[in-house]
């Protein structure tokens, strides 16, 4: 008998923000893979997904076919800009603009940064918009054929409380980062609540990580025997060849990510400074968006490194492609990273891979360079050691691409559903 399965997600590709959308994707490909059925409710109108796969997923649709998306309708800031227009193009319905601005810096200088629509950008009335979803979401718990109800991250948790207290059927919250990673010391005492409330009120907990597991029993308070760790993954990655580049032609170090407090954007900075010291023909590029991306423009320039670092803006797609090809390093810097799913990516397409110790994908990687976030001395060598010795450079990309190819969403389904078997029943 097939597991059936009302999963509550706030965005799906390619209405993505990050690492969640992405998550998303790869646990229901692989729990569709299993032969589990989904009924996946998004808070957004989409055209055609509640009855046609193929306007959402376009070419990956076939790989779901044990999906059904269903919308309650709520209007959402998150996927379009209010004043804009964002039009789906390319195979995958990657978005895409061409539309750039300059920033004037502190010291007077003027940067060329790119500035796509920021999709997914959680802007708004947040708790209006999980308010009015999780009021809505009752008409479709009633109406469904389920025996698990599985919610990601705390936008979800009302809605996904109230499912489970209308049906009676037990309860999955999936933690894919907390308040505490988003804004450290400084959260927001409502989110916190919802986050808890959620934890509470679940029978079973799936964190991305053990890292991810301890700040829920540690700063949140839930019963440890609740809370279960699977891991993310990633998609099959058919590697291109990397932009062909002269030996004279200049290093690029790559950040690709929000450019927020939790990514640590402002110690990559520090270190590419203590870096380009030594090494002077190394470009380093920050793609991405996020609410310290001028304050990064401006730290570069009083840097003095401003004509060494190009900000992008955010990407998505075959432009993300480019970018790992041209790369020779991947940083992620993070102070608090739950999991991180770009250095897989990264290591997929055969880039070497530095990353925060205060990382959940930190547990699942070892041919990958660790620092702690805050040390950007050894931060700078490591870069420095990278980019000066190729025979390290390859013994990182060939081990970490023998690494990777045994992580998969398949695996990360099937501890989903050895979560589900343990609470099948368990519900009053």
């Amino acid at each position: 008998m097939r597991m059936k399965v009302l999963m509550l997600g706030w965005e799906f590709p390619p209405y993505i923000s990050g690492g969640l959308g992405t998550a998303c994707y790869g646990l229901t490909q692989g729990l569709s893979a299993l032969g589990t059925e989904i009924t996946f409710v998004l808070p957004h109108s989409v055209a055609c997904a509640a009855t046609h796969n193929v306007a959402l997923i376009n070419a990956e649709s076939s790989k779901l076919k044990n999906v059904t998306f269903r919308s309650v309708g709520v209007h959402l800031y998150p996927y379009a800009n209010p004043g804009g227009k964002i039009v789906p193009v390319g195979a995958r319905g990657c978005l895409r603009s061409k539309s750039a601005k300059n920033i004037q810096t502190k010291t007077g200088k003027h940067v060329s940064i790119s500035t796509p629509p920021a999709i997914a950008h959680y802007g708004g009335d947040m708790f209006s918009q999980v308010h009015r979803y999780a009021e809505l979401i009752g008409k479709i718990a009633d109406a469904e054929d389920f025996d698990v109800i599985h919610a990601h991250d705390w936008m979800t948790y009302p809605a996904a409380i109230a499912a489970a207290e209308l049906t009676h059927k037990p309860l999955v919250v999936h933690v894919h980062s907390t308040e505490y990673d988003r804004s450290g010391q400084n959260v927001n005492a409502r989110i916190c609540h919802i986050e808890w409330e959620g934890m509470n009120r679940a029978d079973r907990i799936i964190a991305v990580s053990r890292y991810t597991q301890r700040i829920c029993i540690n700063d949140y308070h839930i019963d440890p025997r609740k809370v279960q760790v699977v891991y993310n993954a990633i998609q099959p990655f058919s590697i291109q060849s990397n932009c062909a580049k002269d030996e004279n032609d200049d290093k690029v170090v790559l950040f690709l990510g929000r450019i927020t407090m939790q990514k640590g954007p402002e110690y990559f900075l520090f270190a590419a400074k203590k870096t380009l010291e030594v090494l002077p023909k190394v470009k380093f590029i920050m793609a991405g968006s996020g609410d310290m991306l001028h304050r990064m423009v401006n730290l570069a320039a009083e840097l003095g490194i401003g004509q060494k670092v190009h900000f992008t803006g955010f990407l998505q797609g075959s432009d993300v492609d480019r970018m790992y090809r041209m790369a020779d390093l991947y940083v992620m810097p993070s102070v608090s990273e739950p999991f991180g799913i770009a250095p897989l990516e990264a290591i997929s397409r055969d880039v070497p891979v530095m990353i925060s110790k205060q990382s959940g994908v930190s547990e699942v990687l070892g041919h990958v360079l660790k620092v702690d976030f805050w040390d950007i001395d050894e931060m700078a060598n490591k870069m420095i050691a990278v980019l000066r010795y190729p025979a390290l450079h390859k013994t990182l990309r060939q081990n970490g691409s023998s690494e990777v190819k045994k992580i998969n969403w398949t695996d990360s389904a099937k501890g989903c559903i050895s979560v589900y078997n343990s609470i099948m029943g368990k519900a009053s």
